[in-house]
């Protein structure tokens, strides 16, 4: 299995690359699309957390390719809080979306590095999070 992390807007670091690789061989994951979603079951508007993470990949060919990396995040407070796009990194679509607007994707390229190297940091060394693909 090979996810093809280059090519991009800017490049998915290898390290991305390879967790998700050996994820979705610990699943044995068929088909031609995967999205994968990372949950902290402690999240809440009240209390705060680990943000919600949604990642799609497709398979063409031989190779997996990034769609989307969205974090999402509680807006708003007590009952009316919902969960709301806070970073969206669309490949496909060549849009970076926050919570202040869309924008070309080029000009997520620091946000997304630092996000990255949280969400590594989170996920493989604080492990808050519960996995689910769907295929």
């Amino acid at each position: 299995m090979r996810i093809q992390y280059d090519g991009l807007a800017w490049p998915v670091s290898k390290r991305l690359a390879d967790a998700i690789t050996e994820l979705l061989t610990q699943h044995e994951v068929t088909g031609d699309s995967v999205t994968i979603n990372f949950r902290d079951p402690n999240y809440s508007a009240e209390e705060g957390g680990f943000h919600p993470v949604e990642i799609r990949l497709e398979q063409r060919g031989d190779d997996w390719h990034f769609c989307y990396i969205t974090d999402f995040t509680y807006v708003g407070i007590g009952p009316y809080a919902e969960l709301a796009k806070d970073l969206d990194f669309d490949f496909q679509a060549g849009i970076f979306q926050t919570l202040f607007g869309v924008f070309p994707i080029e000009q997520g390229r620091e946000m997304y590095q630092i996000w990255e190297g949280n969400f590594l940091h989170y996920w493989q060394e604080l492990d808050p999070y519960l996995v689910v693909l769907s295929i």
